[in-house]
């Protein structure tokens, strides 16, 4: 996204804080909401907090961003999953869908956010741009991986939150059939995104979405 323009260290000190709370965040979202809706696990646990050391998973905090960064100029990861008893809930089958559609939820109002902080930094006065470009560079990266988590998560096949939910809001025969895919799930996905399948799928939504919350900051 950024390789032309920006050194390695640049691009890093530039994505990690977007990337950091854009997983964490995610996570985070899951378990407030299940606490809201009756399931307290992730409460008990210490998990509905933002201290990244609570959620930092070793591949997918750490060494998949890195490499990412290294290799194709943009971060992509994981934080471990916060647990939620589905049991737990007050209404299993339509509050499990809300749980899941938090963490993507969460993206798309993170993915504005930085998008204001972008827009602000272009009205810093002249002589701060040293202060005035890592903050529009942050705010583009911070609209794009969020908008990029929220859709990835969104794709309808088990284990992503978009299966939770279409296996929640499908009929019951249809969403059963859907949840035995979930142990396929992830290793369907690593196929389709290392044959550039799933790119050319998510892509068009990505710059959709993009160009939609630019056009709400009036960029």
């Amino acid at each position: 996204m950024f390789a032309n323009e920006l050194t390695t260290t640049q691009i890093i000190a530039i994505a990690i804080l977007p990337t950091l709370f854009g997983i964490v965040v995610h996570e985070v979202a899951h378990g407030w909401m299940a606490n809201r809706l009756g399931d307290p696990t992730a409460a008990m646990l210490g998990r509905l907090t933002l201290n990244p050391l609570k959620h930092i998973d070793p591949v997918g905090t750490i060494l998949v961003p890195l490499i990412l960064i290294l290799t194709v100029g943009f971060a992509f990861g994981w934080a471990r999953p916060v647990p939620v008893n589905w049991d737990n809930l007050r209404h299993p089958r339509r509050d499990s869908a809300w749980v899941a559609a938090a963490g993507p939820g969460a993206n798309f109002l993170m993915a504005i956010g930085w998008g204001i902080i972008g827009k602000l930094a272009t009205l810093l006065p002249a002589g701060l741009e040293s202060i005035a470009l890592p903050l529009i560079y942050m705010g583009m990266f911070g609209m794009f991986i969020n908008i990029l988590l929220m859709v990835f998560n969104l794709i309808p096949l088990p284990p992503t939150d978009g299966g939770r939910i279409a296996t929640s809001l499908l009929p019951p025969p249809l969403g059963n059939a859907l949840s035995r895919v979930e142990p396929f799930g992830i290793p369907i996905l690593l196929v389709l995104l290392l044959t550039g399948v799933l790119w050319r799928v998510i892509t068009p939504f990505i710059s959709a979405i993009l160009g939609l919350i630019q056009r709400l900051l009036g960029g």
